[in-house]
């Protein structure tokens, strides 16, 4: 555990150092497009924050190399290697579509090569556990496409949801989380070796997250850009296929005792066919929405809109922090959930536990416009927007009258959230490659 702790340490600190020479550079680079229709920030942001992730990456596989027991999956796995070609391809084709916008269709046929090469290189699944009939062999054809489609579905659902600052990479983050502690117990519990190089994956991917996040909150300094938010759902498919078709269900030897008792201790062997699911089910169901949607009204699957799940969190009245954490809230209790059941299926109170987190959830999503305030000894604690407001204490005949055209005029404030901001404007949030960004 130290070591993987190290591991993502390391991925996370190269991660967040690298992240603001990246930002300068592509602002120079001129990877800073113009706000779009679909966006909702209001100032030029540069991208390609996806190069000092890809960084992180490797600072981090190259760490654990190095390290005396992580060495070890470097040494009876190809994997790792495995991971690294696929991720520099698709790292590749993420760089150049933040630079010139590369056709959509040319991305696929990208993300399919870079699943064929990490198969090539013996990443793939080889066999299914299904309840009822047991492990399933599969063939290579069967494998090579079912590997492929999982790498592509879930680079396009991480991409799909990377709309709001911080959300791609904190979601993923929870996912990563809660992979890495079902890996890590089934590397520790049962002993199998098979499960370490997915838990490695998880590690760097957490790091990875990690390190992105302090400059991609809202409101955001950079974007992590196709480069990133493919390159990390490259990952997060990597280990979910490792531990999904690598990891043999009869080494566990979990087929002893009564019928019941062995459907109950199956779980953590079905749980690998699940917890893929689980980790990205807001983005794959925010990916299966947008693809019906864009279809029934006759146009492109890839063509962008403002229909996305966090879009409508702000259509209907949230804040651009409180959707971005209310879509974290579900990631986690879906990711999490999943985790726990996997650990003890038998147990009411976990179903009652994420039923009752449910409904929280939910009265979240029904109160938009509830701002909590601090009480009035905590108000120097909290930001200025949870703090209660002091009413004016001046008489309204003190206050002199404005004029007719002073008032009719709009405020700076009020000009500068009304209309966009064209790049390259002295001042804003990405135009000026060092300095303090304008409150």
């Amino acid at each position: 555990m130290r070591e993987y702790l190290l591991t993502l340490c390391i991925t996370a600190a190269v991660t967040y150092l690298l992240t603001g020479p990246v930002r300068k550079f592509a602002i120079v680079a001129g990877a800073m497009p113009e706000i779009r229709a679909r966006d909702v920030h209001r100032e030029p942001t540069p991208r390609l924050g996806g190069i000092a992730m890809f960084f992180g990456m490797c600072a981090g596989l190259l760490a654990a190399d190095h390290l005396t027991n992580l060495n070890e999956v470097f040494e009876k796995s190809n994997e790792p290697r495995a991971l690294l070609s696929g991720a520099a391809l698709i790292w590749l084709i993420g760089v150049l579509d933040d630079k010139f916008e590369i056709d959509a269709l040319i991305k696929l046929g990208g993300q399919m090569i870079a699943a064929g090469v990490m198969v090539m290189q013996g990443l793939t699944i080889l066999w299914l556990p299904v309840p009822g009939v047991g492990t399933v062999a599969l063939t290579q054809w069967q494998g090579t496409l079912l590997t492929v489609a999982l790498v592509v579905i879930t680079i396009n659902a991480v991409n799909f949801v990377d709309g709001l600052d911080g959300l791609a990479a904190g979601m993923v983050c929870i996912a990563a989380a809660a992979f890495f502690m079902y890996t890590y117990r089934i590397w520790y519990s049962y002993g199998i070796e098979a499960a370490a190089p997915a838990t490695l994956f998880a590690a760097v991917l957490m790091g990875m997250c990690l390190g992105f996040l302090p400059h991609n909150m809202h409101p955001a300094r950079i974007f992590m850009g196709d480069s990133g938010s493919m390159l990390i759902g490259l990952v997060l498919a990597a280990g979910a296929i490792s531990v999904t078709g690598q990891v043999d269900p009869d080494v566990m030897k979990l087929f002893s005792g009564s019928e019941r008792n062995t459907v109950h201790q199956m779980v953590p062997v079905y749980i690998p066919l699940l917890m893929p699911l689980t980790i990205i089910a807001i983005p794959a169901a925010d990916f299966v929405f947008a693809v019906v949607r864009r279809t029934w009204r006759g146009q492109s699957p890839f063509a962008a809109d403002r229909g996305h799940l966090h879009h409508r969190l702000l259509q209907i009245g949230h804040s651009h922090s409180r959707a971005v954490l209310i879509m974290y809230f579900w990631a986690a209790l879906i990711g999490f959930g999943a985790l726990a059941y996997s650990v003890n299926s038998a147990s009411m109170w976990i179903v009652l536990g994420i039923v009752f987190l449910s409904f929280i959830g939910l009265v979240l999503l029904l109160l938009p416009r509830f701002t909590p305030r601090a009480p009035r000894w905590a108000q120097h604690l909290v930001p200025p927007r949870y703090r209660r407001r002091r009413a004016a204490t001046a008489p309204a005949a003190s206050t002199p009258a404005p004029s007719t055209p002073a008032a009719q005029a709009p405020s700076a404030r009020e000009a500068h959230d009304t209309c966009g901001v064209a790049a390259g404007v002295a001042g804003v949030n990405g135009a000026t490659a060092v300095g303090p960004r304008s409150r």
